[in-house]
């Protein structure tokens, strides 16, 4: 009995029928053509790979076509034609490798795949050292980091000091550093290599001090990072960046008058008073935050910075200059702390000034001029001391012969010579 053939069944929207086995399919195309008396028929070819060059092979009937094409397919998709094209080392070889991917734990990965993929990791690499880097990467928990943002993992690390007590002024000193980091890199915290934080900190373009401030904070978000697995083990980036070298002679940094004259002139009017209470009473930056305006008593001559707000928990009284009193006249009617806004936004300030000015920022420069030149004018390391906070011993270590009494003249001759930036009676009353 003849056995009934099947019709022809192109692909979807293609011109030729695949004959299929396993992974592996060949292409059986349709060709017509015409016989000597002119009448119409069907030819049948198909592309054969087994010899490692395309060649299209032609039958007469539809059938054979098929049957020769699923042949083809089973040798493709079992390695025997590649392999009967090959040396017998060869195809031993090859018979091996495609035996180590079937009892791998990816069996249906093509053997041009693995190969292309070792030479990508190789290129990577440098030499071959795959399987290091595939331990390397396992001991340091890559395959488990959760990709997390760095803005989420400072709101984390904010919350985490928060719930545990920390101060304020800590939780808002991390709040301020890492808000202006996060800003910068709107990625994956995994993803920020050594180069970023580099580049980052050489960017601020502030005192070795604040840069080595700016790197501590930094070291603790990836160290927070690292023990949630958002990043690998080891991989905080922070501790590949340069040292910071911070005074380690014990130098201390001033202002030149000039320089404070240009801070001065280029503060914002919020910031202002804060700039002209350092550099011409003393106070700790810290002392200024908490510092309010009821503080300030321009009438007696004198700014009492309270237990709560001092360093050494004890109140002091500290004299109002002549100079500074020009600086603090426009506020007098204003209530309240004398800095408002966040420890960012101090961040913020000071920045705007150093880049208006082009002064750079120095790590308590306002201070130390101030005890610099307040004993070089009035020659008492112990009432400067008294002034300042601070011990006698230490103000007559650090201070001393810094700065000449002419040039202590000049610096407590400062004063607004333009009301640009300053706050005047009119809005101080708003």
């Amino acid at each position: 009995m003849k056995r009934h053939q099947k019709a022809w069944r192109p692909a979807d929207g293609e011109r030729f029928e695949l004959a299929t086995v396993g992974n592996a399919a060949v292409k059986i195309y349709r060709r017509e053509r015409k016989t000597i008396k002119g009448e119409k028929r069907y030819v049948y070819e198909i592309a054969d790979y087994t010899a490692g060059t395309r060649k299209l092979r032609g039958f007469g009937k539809l059938e054979k076509a098929r049957s020769t094409a699923n042949r083809i397919a089973g040798q493709l998709s079992s390695g025997k034609a590649e392999a009967a094209a090959m040396g017998n080392a060869q195809a031993i070889s090859y018979g091996n490798s495609v035996e180590i991917i079937r009892k791998s734990k990816l069996p249906h990965m093509r053997l041009e795949t693995v190969c292309d993929t070792w030479a990508r990791g190789v290129e990577i690499l440098g030499a071959d050292r795959i399987i290091e880097a595939c331990n390397f990467f396992k001991l340091h928990g890559a395959d488990q980091i959760i990709p997390r943002m760095v803005a989420d993992v400072v709101s984390d690390l904010v919350a985490n000091r928060t719930a545990a007590k920390k101060s304020d002024r800590y939780v808002e000193d991390l709040r301020a550093r890492l808000g202006r980091f996060s800003e910068k890199f709107a990625v994956e915290i995994a993803s920020i290599t050594t180069a970023d934080v580099q580049n980052w900190l050489d960017g601020l373009k502030l005192s070795p001090r604040s840069t080595k401030n700016f790197k501590g904070t930094l070291s603790r978000l990836f160290k927070f990072a690292e023990a949630r697995h958002y990043i690998g083990k080891g991989a905080n980036p922070v501790t590949g960046t340069e040292a910071v070298t911070t005074n380690g002679d014990g130098e201390i940094q001033i202002y030149t008058p000039e320089e404070m004259i240009k801070l001065l002139k280029n503060a914002s009017k919020k910031f202002l008073p804060f700039l002209a209470i350092g550099a011409f009473a003393g106070l700790r930056s810290a002392e200024i935050e908490r510092l309010e305006f009821k503080d300030i008593n321009l009438a007696r001559g004198f700014i009492t910075v309270q237990a709560r707000g001092a360093k050494t928990r004890s109140r002091r009284i500290v004299p109002i200059l002549p100079n500074l009193a020009q600086w603090l006249t426009p506020y007098t009617r204003r209530k309240g702390k004398v800095w408002t806004g966040t420890e960012r936004e101090l961040l913020d300030a000071r920045a705007e000034a150093v880049t208006k000015s082009g002064i750079a920022w120095k790590d308590n420069g306002a201070r130390h001029s101030f005890c610099s030149y307040r004993l070089a004018d009035i020659q008492d390391a112990a009432k400067v001391a008294l002034e300042a906070g601070n011990s006698p011993a230490m103000i007559f270590k650090h201070y001393r012969e810094l700065v000449e009494p002419t040039s202590a003249k000049t610096w407590f001759a400062i004063t607004p010579e333009s009301p640009a930036n300053v706050v005047t009676l009119q809005e101080a009353k708003v």
